[in-house]
């Protein structure tokens, strides 16, 4: 059955050919696309975990997902915040969405931003010295091939890089909290604060605390709006990657089924001759699934390929835009590619079994 099986897959070569690129698209659209989202996901649990805080305070009846472009809060607050006990450090941050890329830009106090969580490590350059300059990481600088002294456009002004620091500690880029302010017209206002206390592991009953102090305030730890970021939490991930996986199962359910009920139509005699010698009706069902089987682990095969071809090639070409493939994925990835494919290869597989053989043989 083994040899009847290759022999026809290479017999047909372009169709087998094409139906494993078309399970491998499945597969790579999977890892490829979901990859991007849980990566990006990750990349910003990350980078905040990497801030050095322990306690988020947000205004009131803001969310923990959603980036700030506003300042509504004044920044007088993080005074407020320094006399609480056990309260070290305050580093209040002005946040604002750069619409052309989807990213979040800070305006920091640089003396509070590296209290927080330790000294920036400068791969080149240096801390502001001036107003409008810019401290972007090593991915951004990467991407957009900056460098010390470069000039980068960010929220309709032009900004010199003062300064270009390791990845990993809240945004990409970072500009003075005074010009930021000054740009979205909020003078004294900040849109967050980030707290550190004295002992991170009593960051929830300290934020109970601060919810007593600011009442209606959103108060949340950093361990806490970890584990809010996940695919279950924000609004309309899992929904996307839902449909992400739907529609490549239909992609390779078709191919599939229109490569197995083609070959079964070219097939007749073949058939025929396979019932008249005793084949079961079973053996021929087999025949045809093993068939499809052969062709999706083809495609797998050809899809976790390009998958890592393609994320190696997008972490050269675009370095802030992470891709996380896991085993956990691709074991999904191999298991939807595998259903998809049987599952389109049923009704051909049964057509076959119900061939008449005295029909068959006398097909044309």
């Amino acid at each position: 059955m083994n040899k009847m099986i290759i022999a026809n897959l290479v017999y047909r070569p372009i169709r087998s050919i094409i139906s494993v690129i078309a399970v491998g698209v499945e597969v790579t659209l999977i890892l490829l696309i979901v990859g991007l989202a849980l990566g990006m996901l990750n990349d910003n649990k990350i980078r905040q975990k990497g801030i050095g805080a322990d306690i988020m305070v947000r205004p009131p009846n803001s969310s923990n997902i959603g980036a700030f472009s506003v300042a509504p809060v004044s920044i007088k607050l993080a005074d407020v915040l320094r006399k609480q006990p056990h309260v070290t450090v305050v580093a209040p941050v002005v946040t604002q969405v750069n619409t052309s890329t989807i990213e979040v830009i800070y305006g920091i106090d640089l003396k509070d931003w590296e209290a927080m969580g330790g000294p920036l490590r400068y791969i080149e350059g240096g801390p502001f010295e001036q107003p409008y300059d810019a401290i972007v990481d090593d991915y951004f600088a990467a991407a957009n091939r900056v460098h010390r002294g470069s000039t980068v456009r960010m929220l309709n002004h032009d900004f010199r890089v003062s300064g270009i620091v390791f990845h990993g500690r809240g945004a990409r880029r970072y500009i003075p909290i005074a010009t930021m302010q000054d740009l979205i017209g909020a003078p004294g206002k900040a849109s967050m604060f980030y707290v550190k206390i004295d002992n991170p592991d009593n960051a929830d009953a300290m934020a109970e605390q601060l919810k007593t102090v600011l009442k209606d305030f959103n108060i949340i730890t950093v361990g806490q709006w970890l584990q809010v970021m996940s695919t279950d939490n924000i609004p309309g991930l899992a929904i996307f990657i839902r449909i992400v996986i739907g529609i490549s199962v239909i992609i390779g359910f078709i191919v599939i089924f229109q490569s197995m009920y083609t070959a079964v139509m070219e097939r007749t005699r073949e058939i025929g001759i396979l019932k008249s010698l005793g084949a079961s009706k079973s053996y021929i069902v087999r025949v045809i699934l093993r068939e499809t089987l052969l062709l999706a682990i083809g495609g797998i095969i050809f899809g976790i390929l390009v998958s890592v071809v393609a994320r190696a090639g997008i972490g050269v070409k675009w370095p802030t835009l992470p891709v996380q493939m896991t085993w956990a994925w691709v074991i999904y990835a191999t298991l939807i590619a595998i259903g998809g494919a049987m599952l389109g290869a049923i009704y051909p597989a049964f057509k076959a079994a119900q061939k008449d053989p005295i029909d068959a043989l006398a097909y044309e």
